[in-house]
């Protein structure tokens, strides 16, 4: 492989902030030994903390979410700073912060999505300090969402809720791009504009800052590493930066043979930039980058100059009990859970999300819709300016990221005016002025290069198809809810509650049991079969990945293909289907010929069994007698589809064992078995870990499943059995309701570790099973599998 690199003007397209070396560059987690307490209308105690931190653990459904205000406080030294910036950068802070360094208010940020950095190198004392930072998450319409929590489609969550770290650099430095607050500029900007395989150009900006009272003389040292380790250094020519200003400096670079990042192999880079003064590294800054190409052509979108239908999911970025205070390990399980479910895309819906996700969706190929915060809410002209400065802030914050390939740079299902979309419009393209960053919105406007209506939006039965503007393409950004939900009544959420049909909506939790699970599955088979009918159409993301709480609401919103705990539905299993069969993903993900039953076979259940698979063929046995072997099932709601379901009729209710074989060119690749349960017998306890292992030094979180089972190990799925979980041994604490009742024979409670230096020991009980019984977990380091 060959690398080269020259001195002139550029861009590219990379992507996130990794961990930080160097010699005089340290970045260190921020978020221990906080001491925490709400502002009541009693006096509270200080209670010990770790950050990230939820400013109140609700409960499974959030009628009435905490709002107000919350004080966090920490003590802290700081080695000898001299010649050296010191600063604390906050990932998130819902929704606004005020920020003391021993008693001198040194910050005010409004806004919960995105961060903020916080200079507090003049500040400090030798002998030790204190930092104290008030949050506040009660309604404001001056800055996004705006709308009061009431009326809103989601919730946010009050707290530190992301990362916190603390950065030590020297006063000549590299700076960080959103902090940096200037136009297409700040931190380090890469993008690759000329993209094949054979070959990729492109430019690494780098924006420096020297804060001596002398001009200072540098050099800067790029060092580039593939996949392989193969790596290239290059320094740059001296050049000089006058005292307390700023610079910015590019590089142009070329890649022979690339490694292009997609969605079955997400190839990264590892970029580091150096500066260097008087043959000493005084700072370096360290990058993940991804090469792709990217674009809307007449006749739909390609990724690599391959043309690709995108098949994706939303997202609200929430845990039962703990909101948005989770991991980055919880982070990346839940874009694993994504990627396994058969999506490559998804919606960050309605907000820009977690750092650590947008990592992983980097690493695991899954392409991004970036969005503004936001949902049916037009505020006044400080709420406007607010949102044009965030947009410019998710653009300088996410733009190396190679997963972003469409900015939502508009307000959901919000009426905004003309001269407000043309200044966000504005916005975006001054900070991302390359031809292969898309905007998109939900109205069909001329500003916006796509249009990204919900599928409700249009008229029913034709809803998008026929939509066909010329030099203008469609991705239906949500689908497969509220047109069934509310029979296309618009998105007035509340006036039409009640034309809810617990038979036909989306909305259906595990414990409303198969036929309703199975009604969630084929609405959304038929709206995605009808989607692929469109004629500009180029992709889509189904509503919703998770359940989730809304703040207008006193129920779950349950349109997930998983529940709120990430156990799936049958749904899931749809979608998972429509992945093909010789697609191979890497690592431990999930990919390759996939058959699931989509039953449970009781007396009770469906006896049109439906079998959900990408192979060619699927024979059906009972009991190991041959029902069917068959192709899938064709119609009107299915022609449309890379894998159509396959349906088996039976005569009637056997118990026993189905089992599903699936064929490819003839050859059994698959096969797939479920049992009719006996009586309740046992529980079986499990933990998820999604490929990614706990943190052994820092705090975690994972969901703990009670299974109610037959003395075989079949859940009964109608168990609703309470259950009492227990922590005997470690360092942890259990979270949610406990006892909790099972729903579809699974019990799920959230086990939050401290760290796993030594095992941690999880029991289960039930009461209420027919023989009594337990099942104990020991997690330690050599159990994660």
């Amino acid at each position: 492989m060959k690398f080269i690199l020259r001195n002139i003007f550029f861009v590219m397209l990379v992507f996130s902030i990794g961990k930080i070396k160097a010699q005089s560059r340290s970045k260190v987690n921020f978020g221990s030994d906080w001491e925490f307490k709400r502002e009541e209308k009693t006096t509270s105690n200080w209670e010990k903390i770790t950050i990230p931190h939820t400013a109140k653990v609700e409960p499974l459904v959030v009628n009435n979410q905490f709002q107000g205000t919350c004080w966090y406080q920490k003590k802290f030294k700081v080695a000898n700073s001299k010649n050296k910036k010191v600063f604390l950068y906050f990932e998130g802070v819902m929704q606004e912060a005020d920020v003391w360094i021993n008693d001198k208010k040194v910050c005010n940020h409004k806004g919960g999505y995105l961060p903020f950095t916080v200079d507090i190198s003049s500040f400090l004392k030798l002998k030790g300090n204190i930092i104290k930072v008030k949050v506040n998450n009660e309604d404001n319409p001056e800055f996004l969402p705006g709308k009061p929590l009431k009326d809103l489609d989601f919730n946010y969550y009050g707290g530190i809720y992301r990362n916190v770290y603390l950065i030590t650099t020297d006063k000549l430095y590299i700076t960080n791009s959103v902090a940096a607050n200037k136009k297409a500029s700040g931190g380090i900007y890469t993008n690759f504009d000329n993209i094949n395989k054979d070959k990729a150009s492109g430019t690494v900006q780098v924006h420096l800052k020297n804060e001596y009272a002398v001009e200072k003389k540098t050099s800067l040292k790029y060092i580039l590493t593939n996949c392989e380790g193969y790596k290239l250094e290059f320094k740059s020519e001296a050049f000089v930066i006058n005292a307390n200003s700023d610079k910015n400096h590019t590089q142009n670079i070329v890649v022979d043979s690339p490694k292009l990042w997609s969605i079955s192999k997400p190839n990264l880079y590892c970029l580091e930039v150096q500066v260097i003064v008087n043959d000493k590294v005084i700072d370096s800054y360290f990058e993940r980058v991804g090469i792709r190409k990217s674009e809307i052509k007449e006749d739909g979108y390609y990724l690599n100059d391959e043309k690709l239908y995108i098949t994706g999911t939303n997202q609200h970025q929430e845990y039962p009990y703990l909101g948005y205070a989770i991991s980055d390990e919880a982070q990346y399980r839940d874009a694993v859970k994504i990627k396994n479910a058969g999506f490559d895309f998804v919606r960050m819906s309605h907000y820009p999300h977690a750092e650590a996700f947008m990592n992983a969706c980097d690493e695991l190929g899954i392409l991004v819709m970036n969005s503004l915060t936001g949902w049916q809410f037009f505020g006044n002209e400080t709420f406007q300016k607010n949102a044009i400065q965030d947009i410019r802030e998710i653009a300088r914050r996410d733009r190396n990221h190679p997963s972003v390939i469409f900015w939502e740079a508009s307000l959901n299902e919000t009426q905004m005016s003309e001269s407000f979309m043309k200044e966000a419009t504005q916005a975006l393209k001054e900070e991302l002025p390359f031809s292969h960053n898309y905007s998109a919105c939900w109205i069909d406007n001329d500003n916006y290069d796509l249009f990204i209506p919900a599928r409700q939006h249009g008229q029913a039965p034709d809803y998008w198809t026929k939509y066909n503007k010329a030099n203008r393409k469609i991705f239906i950004a949500e689908y497969g809810d509220w047109e069934y939900y509310a029979q296309n009544a618009g998105f007035n959420q509340t006036e039409f509650a009640n034309l809810k049909e617990d038979e036909r909506t989306s909305r259906q939790l595990r414990a409303h049991g198969e036929k309703r699970l199975l009604q969630q599955a084929y609405n959304f088979q038929e709206a995605a079969n009808s989607n692929r009918k469109g004629i500009n159409t180029i992709g889509e993301a189904n509503w919703v990945m998770f359940d989730y709480n809304r703040g207008y609401s006193n129920d779950l919103e349950c349109s997930g293909i998983s529940d709120i705990f990430r156990i799936p539905k049958f749904a899931y299993s749809f979608y998972q289907s429509q992945r093909d069969a010789n697609v191979i993903l890497d690592g431990n993900l999930t990919s390759g010929p996939m058959l699931k039953i989509a039953n449970n076979w009781t007396a009770t259940s469906p006896l049109n069994v439906t079998v959900y698979s990408n192979c060619e063929e699927v024979a059906l046995y009972l009991n190991d007698v041959l029902v069917d072997k068959q192709k899938p099932s064709i119609n009107a709601n299915s022609d449309e589809l890379k894998h159509p379901p396959f349906l088996f009729n039976l005569d009637r209710f056997i118990p026993g064992t189905l089992r599903a074989e699936g064929f490819i060119n003839g050859e059994k690749v698959i096969s797939n078995f479920i049992k009719t349960p006996k009586s309740q017998s046992k529980i079986e306890l499990v933990y998820d870990i999604s490929s990614k292992p706990i943190n052994p030094d820092a705090p975690d979180m994972i969901f703990v499943y009670a299974k109610i089972t037959d003395q075989s190990g079949t859940i009964i799925p109608t168990a609703t059995n309470e259950v009492t979980f227990s922590l005997l041994e470690g360092n942890a604490e259990l979270i949610g309701e406990n006892p909790v009742k099972a729903e579809a024979g699974i019990a799920t409670i959230i086990l939050k570790t401290k760290n796993l230096k030594k095992p941690i020991k999880v029991m289960a009980k039930s009461e209420h099973l027919e023989l009594k019984s337990s099942s104990d977990l020991v997690l330690n380091l050599d159990s994660q599998k």
